[in-house]
């Protein structure tokens, strides 16, 4: 064993080396965020998901560049893909094919990256509608809002980027229709064209230019906005669901370090392995089965992925409109699809904090989630968006819906056409009309009690239902909810215009509301948890 000078050397040793660490790197700070809290809720592994798909993305990425080559030159394929044998390809589609067969573990590296890059946008998704619907995006994460809604265009772009470089003649047919879009845009899309390109289609530069973007440019891009992303979660602190000793002003969960890291890296393997199995039993992208791309040909049935599909969809559903302006035909058919509307989308989606805000004139700072059915505007609208967009991506396979339940394509066209412009507003209308019947029954239930299934005679002969009161875990979470009030009218005299817009959008977004006397307050616990309420108010102050 050590003796005590010894132990008391090695200590003093220890802390020299620390200090002289900490005097060029931020060893001591280090300390408090290896033990910073991170809430425990289900729905926040979302990002993580999103997060360990992109590192999936990386690793099979860096592998698949050892046997790509981005050349549009042309060679005779002598490989083990017989079936094309001595058909002409540009050298992008075979190396593809070489990666496919001749490679070890070469198919199932490509189609992990496939299925990486699928769930990884998915992830995105779906966690920006957790953040949208529990109104995280508020003060003051606005800034990071803007960051993940970026995230997700540039992983559309590095999606579609990493999808058209194989050459075959499913993506050539996606670049193809690439093309059509940018040449719709009125004056400049000709030489936006030709810039892309880098001369008439289809060239023989987009291929590397394409592999440039895809394997440095955005992935450099999302690699920084990544990690700007995580830091402003560190520094803001994480959102939390409200509950007992969950204020605004703490963050209760597990330590970075040792539980929250163990955790996280447990999901980490989870999704390996899944997106593994993924990549191992179900076939994604057989290239070899579309042959290579050739101006002249379309295959039958084409879809792009998923994340595309509602472009596609709405490409489908617009009528040929045209209009001829000072000798310049303008496609409105392609333009408004495929340019303006998502444009709009994401202009929405970029402005929709702050639009909020300005709505509702609440400008406090927000910790805790809120819960989607509490806030029935903003969950109505969600709703009605992603109706919006599901109904665009089903458009998308109009003509494999109606060879496959033999229904008349112009009919489902039609249908699709009509449930585009009516599904979003009903959809809205009964979301919000559900949110509301959920808070009526949550407010019955707080003030009358739970129903136990119990009856009891009355003195009158009749017969009633015995209730027994909530819990004060749900007493405490029902009564923690915060309303934000209506903002007081303005009497703007420069522009009264913009006064009378903001009181009908508040008039509207606050205009069916479930009060209770003390809306926005802690409950107070009952006798026996004194101890408890004392530790949440101490904490609230």
């Amino acid at each position: 064993m050590l003796s005590r000078k010894s132990t008391a050397r090695t200590r003093s040793a220890a802390e020299r080396a620390a200090d002289a660490l900490d005097a060029r790197l931020p060893v001591y700070d280090g300390g408090k965020l290896l033990r910073k809290a991170f809430p425990d809720h289900w729905s926040f592994f979302l990002g993580e998901i999103a997060l360990y798909s992109f590192v999936v993305l990386l690793l099979t990425g860096v592998w698949l560049t050892l046997f790509f080559h981005p050349s549009m030159t042309e060679i005779v394929y002598n490989g083990s893909y017989r079936p094309l044998d001595g058909v002409r390809m540009t050298e992008a589609y075979q190396s593809t094919l070489h990666i496919s067969f001749d490679v070890r573990g070469g198919l199932l590296i490509r189609q992990l990256h496939h299925w990486a890059a699928l769930v990884f946008l998915a992830a995105i998704g779906v966690h920006l509608l957790r953040i949208f619907f529990t109104g995280a995006f508020r003060r003051p994460r606005e800034a990071n809002w803007l960051i993940g809604v970026t995230l997700f265009v540039l992983a559309l772009a590095e999606g579609f980027a990493g999808y058209s470089l194989p050459d075959d003649l499913l993506s050539g047919t996606g670049l193809r229709i690439a093309q059509g879009i940018m040449l719709s845009i009125p004056v400049v899309g000709t030489y936006i064209s030709m810039f892309v390109f880098g001369g008439e289609y289809p060239g023989h530069e987009l291929i590397p230019r394409l592999y440039s973007l895809h394997i440095l440019l955005i992935p450099g891009l999302l690699l920084a906005l990544i990690a700007v992303h995580l830091m402003l979660v560190v520094y803001l602190k994480h959102t939390q669901w409200a509950g007992p000793g969950r204020t605004n002003r703490n963050a209760v969960g597990k330590p970075m370090v040792p539980q929250f890291a163990a955790s996280s890296a447990g999901l980490f393997f989870m999704v390996f392995g899944l997106l593994t199995v993924l990549a191992g039993l179900a076939q994604i992208n057989p290239v070899w089965v579309y042959g290579p791309y050739r101006p002249d040909v379309v295959s039958t049935g084409s879809q792009p992925d998923w994340y595309v599909g509602f472009l596609e969809g709405s490409l489908r559903l617009v009528p040929p409109w045209e209009t001829a302006v000072a000798g310049h035909t303008v496609m409105w058919n392609v333009l408004l699809p495929a340019v303006v509307l998502p444009l709009a989308l994401f202009a929405v989606l970029y402005a929709y904090p702050f639009l909020e805000r300005w709505v509702t004139g609440d400008d406090r700072e927000h910790h805790l989630c809120d819960r989607p059915r509490d806030n029935p505007a903003r969950t109505g609208l969600g709703v009605a968006g992603i109706c919006f967009y599901g109904v665009l991506l089903l458009a998308g396979g109009n003509d494999i819906i109606a060879h496959t339940f033999k229904i008349s394509l112009n009919t489902l066209t039609w249908v699709f056409r009509i449930a585009v412009l009516v599904l979003p507003p009903l959809a809205l209308m009964v979301t919000r009309r559900v949110c509301l019947a959920l808070q009526e029954s949550e407010l019955e239930k707080l003030h009358e009690g739970e129903e136990t299934g119990a009856l009891r005679q009355t003195i009158t002969g009749g017969y009633v239902e015995a209730h027994e009161p909530l819990d004060e875990e749900k007493q405490y979470v029902l009564r923690a909810r915060r309303l934000p009030e209506p903002p007081p009218a303005e009497h703007d005299g420069q522009r009264p215009q913009l006064g009378r817009l903001r009181a009908t959008l508040s008039s509207w977004y606050f205009g069916d509301r479930v009060h209770e006397p003390g809306d926005g307050e802690v409950p107070e616990r009952q006798s026996g948890n004194g101890e408890l309420a004392q530790r949440d108010r101490e904490l609230e102050g």
